[in-house]
């Protein structure tokens, strides 16, 4: 019997078997479905974290006070609050002797202490507490990755002049900031010389949104309990992307010389974009292979609903199936038939699974967005569907479905003629 006929046959099954058959695909459906939705979520996330980290610069160092520190320090950004500051050792602030001691490893090109705290900051009778870092003009530009929409970066000399975050300039106030507009930071006036682009990122290496910039020993006046001598963080860059590695093991060998501390009661973490990319892709990856592996067990029981439809069709098709071997059909051509069949309710299943899959991921993030606190935004709720998981996903429905009709198809194949004839 040619594959073509048994096709037909096989769809003819599927056909005459209607709310079974399709009771039986609604348990593939909603397990790919599932799979579909958590994985493109996994993706979502990842390409959301990588896009963020990017704007860091491949090729920028961050150390900071306190060992095994929580990514939400990362970069001097918004470390004021205390949030994202959690210690396994006792924080010790940087110094300018840590800077002298990085400024002589080999490929480090730029490295700019950085200072930073919540302080209120004054505009039109309102007030609201922002993150206020400081830097040095003279290096900042060269080590930051800051896009400017407006205005210009901090100069050398700068007196009295901040840099702010889009986010600052358009949403903390009623009324938006825009360039040369004077606000009061701590009570001192200074004037808006630059206003940087919306990178959706808190970070502070990659533009912090929310924070304002402005010379270091300004920033020492305004932030109780800081100095322009001692640092929250230190921002160091390299030569090239490709030595970050490289130069950050030299720095932390350095340091714990200068410090005099061990790996045992180091107070500091020496950390690359790089790095910290790799680290939250890992922890991403794992979560998705986590929820995915759970969303995978509503397949296992769509195929045994599958198998359980097989042996109800078997059943129902005996008497056919003694007929088709007493006109010659062989053991192969209905074991190929009744495999057919389950293949087809599995690859069924996997393409009404894909387009519910990819319905519910293209709408969450507009469900996520209107939930209250959630908002979307740059940083909201990102989905991916990779095209890849597209055909794993039609290639593993239907070998499911082949596999969950094996028994059914072999049982079939092996009915005596006679038998299955009388069968009632």
């Amino acid at each position: 019997m040619r594959l073509q006929k048994s096709l037909k046959l096989a769809i003819n099954i599927l056909l005459h078997s209607k709310l079974r058959s399709w009771l039986t695909i609604l348990g593939i459906v909603i397990g790919v479905a599932a799979i579909v939705s958590i994985v493109s979520i996994g993706e979502g996330a990842q390409a959301s974290v990588n896009a963020r980290l990017s704007g860091l610069g491949a090729d920028v160092i961050t150390v900071s006070p306190g060992f095994e520190r929580a990514f939400g320090g990362f970069g001097g950004g918004e470390r004021g609050d205390g949030g994202g500051q959690t210690t396994t050792r006792e924080a010790k602030n940087l110094t300018k002797q840590d800077i002298q001691v990085i400024r002589s490893v080999p490929d480090v090109a730029f490295v700019t202490g950085i200072i930073s705290g919540r302080v209120d900051t004054t505009y039109l009778a309102q007030t609201a507490s922002i993150s206020v870092q400081g830097v040095d003009p003279s290096t900042w530009k060269d080590i930051t990755t800051v896009t400017l929409d407006t205005g210009r970066l901090l100069n050398a000399g700068d007196t009295n002049v901040v840099v702010i975050g889009s986010r600052v300039a358009s949403s903390i106030f009623k009324q938006p900031l825009v360039v040369n507009r004077v606000i009061s930071i701590g009570g001192k006036a200074f004037k808006i010389v630059g206003i940087l682009k919306s990178t959706g990122s808190g970070f502070g290496g990659g533009g912090g949104d929310n924070a304002v910039y402005m010379p270091i020993d300004f920033a020492a006046q305004v932030i109780e309990d800081k100095n322009s001598n001692s640092f929250d963080s230190i921002s160091v860059k390299v030569t090239s992307s490709d030595a970050a590695p490289t130069v950050a093991s030299a720095i932390d060998a350095r340091l714990m010389l200068s410090r005099h501390v061990t790996n045992r009661t180091k107070d500091y973490s020496v950390i690359s974009a790089q790095q910290l990319q790799q680290n939250i892709s890992s922890i991403t990856s794992t979560f998705t292979i986590f929820l995915g592996a759970i969303a995978a067990v509503s397949l296992i029981v769509g195929a045994v609903g599958i198998a359980n439809t097989m042996f109800t069709s078997v059943l129902e098709k005996t008497k056919e199936i003694g007929i088709m071997k007493a006109i010659g059909a062989r053991n192969f051509d209905i074991m190929i038939i009744f495999l057919l069949n389950s293949a087809l309710v599995g690859l069924a299943g996997g393409l009404f699974g894909i387009a519910l899959g990819a319905g519910i991921s293209s709408l969450l993030p507009n469900l996520i967005a209107r939930l209250p606190g959630l908002g979307g935004g740059p940083g909201g709720l990102q989905t991916v569907i990779p095209t890849s998981l597209l055909i794993e996903a039609i290639v593993i429905s239907v070998l499911i479905g082949m596999i969950a009709g094996v028994i059914p198809a072999y049982r079939a194949s092996k009915l005596k003629p006679v038998d299955a004839l009388r069968y009632e």
